[in-house]
């Protein structure tokens, strides 16, 4: 996971943070991966808020270059949302990510569910001129299957790559 969010742009977390993820979070995570090749195309890190065990709070999501373009991000987090029953879905995000924003609001019109998006930190409680995060709040998560299939997915294992 460390390598993929490394080659993908995302804000970079120490290798030993994916590790420990990967062993203590592994219900709420997922790995996607082709049938044919085990470098992951994808992941979410995910986790239940320890007074919300009816939210998946997405920390990271990730898609490989090679993948990106065909719903593997939206594929994923439907598989989640699914395998746990939540009732709602929250990440936070930095105003410049159009990309994460739609994929956020286009979890909410699959599931039927309003989305809530609200300033959760501000830049000055980031250091090196961080943006703000707003968090985005999907739920209730509505009763019907999403519009979009399940992606081979596994648990991801306890490693840095």
């Amino acid at each position: 996971m460390w390598a993929l969010a490394d080659r993908t742009g995302l804000d970079l977390n120490s290798p030993y943070a994916y590790v420990l993820w990967g062993d203590h979070f592994r219900s709420s995570s997922l790995i996607a991966e082709a049938p044919s090749d085990p470098t992951p195309l994808g992941f979410v890190m995910g986790f239940r808020p320890p007074e919300d065990h009816e939210t998946l709070f997405v920390w990271q999501i990730g898609v490989d270059e090679r993948a990106r373009g065909r719903g593997l991000a939206a594929r994923m987090l439907d598989h989640l949302v699914a395998e746990l029953g939540v009732s709602h879905v929250e990440a936070t995000v930095t105003p410049s990510n159009d990309a994460s924003a739609a994929l956020f609001r286009g979890l909410g019109a699959r599931h039927d569910a309003p989305v809530v998006a609200a300033l959760r930190y501000g830049e000055d409680m980031f250091p090196g001129g961080h943006e703000a995060e707003v968090c985005f709040r999907i739920g209730p998560i509505g009763q019907r299957e999403p519009g979009v299939g399940t992606p081979t997915t596994q648990p991801p294992r306890g490693d840095s790559s």
